[in-house]
């Protein structure tokens, strides 16, 4: 049995706007340790992870001191593992489905800016009406668009919290090249007085023997 053009606008309309993919994302400062949850309902469902340093609160020192992030599943069993990283972004497959921990530990003495996005897909429509020959090659393609959007949106976020970092990055290198050349400056016009002022002295202490 086949389906009317109006059925198939009518059921890409609901698919498009009912579609349950899932993004969370978030900026925030650490201290020390900073934990955050997130809940996969379905087991195999492909798991999105990034996370850029954009900024850390100093204002007269730079540092690529990085930050850990340990990854945990529902069961408490370590899924991955980062030391020490300024950004990163991995993908993995959810083992089982239930809330995921995902705990940043940040080692420098100093308040750090953290840009934290996880991303999870799953297409429920196409696990109801799989079975369907008529809808399942439509379901095929749409689902295959959505997850490529959806890791388009992922990838521009990525690159978009990479630039701000730079950008933050080259501000604070030439604030010190600025407070560089100053110093530099007022050293130098500083020994040039000092210079002055002893060949000054230097030549009235010579007037002065000459004189007697």
């Amino acid at each position: 049995m086949g389906i009317g053009l109006k059925e198939l606008y009518a059921f890409l309309l609901v698919v498009l706007l009912s579609s349950p993919q899932a993004v969370f994302g978030i900026r925030f400062v650490i201290d020390r340790e900073e934990c955050f949850s997130h809940d996969v309902k379905y087991e195999g469902d492909t798991v999105h992870v990034s996370f850029v340093v954009i900024k850390t609160d100093s204002s007269w020192r730079y540092t690529n001191d990085g930050v850990d992030l340990v990854i945990k599943g529902p069961s408490g069993d370590q899924i991955h593992d980062f030391r020490d990283k300024i950004s990163d972004k991995i993908e993995f497959m959810a083992r089982q489905r239930g809330v995921h921990s995902f705990c940043f530990t940040n080692k420098s003495p100093y308040h750090e800016t953290i840009d934290f996005d996880v991303h999870v897909g799953h297409f429920s429509y196409y696990d109801e009406h799989a079975k369907d020959e008529h809808f399942r090659p439509l379901l095929d393609q749409i689902w295959k668009l959505e997850e490529a959007l959806y890791n388009i949106q992922f990838e521009q976020h990525w690159l978009e919290a990479q630039t701000e970092r730079q950008a933050i990055v080259n501000e604070a290198m030439g604030r010190r090249a600025i407070h560089k050349a100053l110093y530099e400056s007022a050293a130098l016009i500083g020994a040039s007085a000092l210079q002055i002022y002893l060949l000054r002295r230097l030549f009235e202490r010579k007037l002065g023997m000459s004189r007697v």
